[in-house]
């Protein structure tokens, strides 16, 4: 069951960056971002009124503000980013290893921003993960996919924009479900990207069928299915096993963007996801010999405080 639920988990959430470049050709980011946010607000609004007003209790003004603001660093900032790099030519592969590095900054940085012990592995896994990312990016680069060589620092601000949410959410876990979570953050990226899309003149969808087929992707497996593993698997195995997940979504993305888009996959493209994959591997195995445990921090990892590597990703919906 857990093999069948982190190989869903990882085919949906890499969807969303295929979504992205299926409808790429067809409209702008704004345009596919609305789009894909609007169903998304209908949907959990429904829910939120079918489930009553009780999730919401815990929604103060000021905590209200603060997830607005973890909306706009996780999904707004993020997915803008993120989708605008893959118009400007940067392969599917290259933006989600770049977006997916994003938990071992976040663990790194923990030590400094947070006052959390940061292990050694967690250093190298770093070390690791930034190497794989320059390989990646260089080979892709070399491609000349990319209309210019900046393109490929817009991913790099995304990935940051997961970082800085990451550590606004932690500072203080939210007193509310993840249900209410996500339609605020929801709620405010459709408010963000309609208003974009309104002055770029890009409200109206165009008539293509890859548009739709893009929107109903990013919909229902990118968001629904991604979001709901993510999850689930948080729950079952623990936060070191899900963020170990997130590292097998750019080598999926890459092949799947290969064989979909014919999107560059040469030796050094596979050297560099090796080495960001091995900077997963030092990092697991460290926390299980400290650990002693099966990753979910039941044991040596529930005394004196959450360990750095247990910042989890923040969830942005794919």
């Amino acid at each position: 069951m857990d093999l069948l639920l982190s190989t869903a988990f990882v085919l949906c959430w890499s969807s969303g960056f295929i979504g992205a470049k299926l409808g790429a050709g067809s409209a702008s980011a704004a345009t596919i971002l609305m789009w894909r946010f609007l169903p998304l607000v209908v949907a959990l609004a429904a829910v939120g009124i079918a489930r009553g007003g009780a999730a919401w209790r815990g929604l103060t003004g000021r905590e209200a503000g603060r997830q607005v603001l973890i909306g706009v660093l996780s999904q707004s900032g993020y997915l803008a980013t993120a989708y605008y790099a893959i118009q400007l030519g940067v392969s599917s592969g290259t933006t989600a290893l770049i977006d997916g590095v994003q938990p071992l900054v976040a663990g790194a940085l923990a030590g400094p921003l947070l006052r959390q012990r940061v292990a050694p592995a967690q250093w190298l896994g770093l070390v690791l993960g930034v190497t794989g990312v320059l390989v990646v990016t260089t080979a892709d680069a070399a491609s000349g996919t990319a209309e210019a060589w900046w393109a490929y620092l817009v991913p790099f601000l995304g990935m940051l924009s997961l970082v800085a949410a990451t550590f606004v959410e932690r500072r203080r876990p939210a007193p509310v479900g993840a249900s209410v979570a996500l339609t605020v953050h929801c709620g405010t990226s459709a408010v963000l990207f309609t208003a974009l899309a309104a002055c770029t003149g890009g409200m109206t969808p165009p008539a293509d069928t890859r548009f739709w087929a893009a929107v109903a992707l990013l919909v229902v497996p990118a968001t629904f299915g991604g979001y709901g593993l993510y999850w689930l698997i948080l729950r079952r195995s623990g936060v070191t096993e899900v963020n170990t997940l997130m590292f097998l979504m750019a080598p999926v993305t890459a092949v799947w963007g290969a064989v979909m888009f014919g999107e560059p996959l040469g030796p050094r493209s596979l050297l560099g996801l090796a080495i960001t994959l091995a900077a997963v591997v030092v990092v697991h195995r460290g926390d299980r010999a400290r650990d002693g445990t099966d990753g979910t921090g039941e044991d040596g990892g529930s005394r004196g405080g959450r360990r750095a590597d247990e910042v989890p990703a923040t969830v942005s919906t794919g």
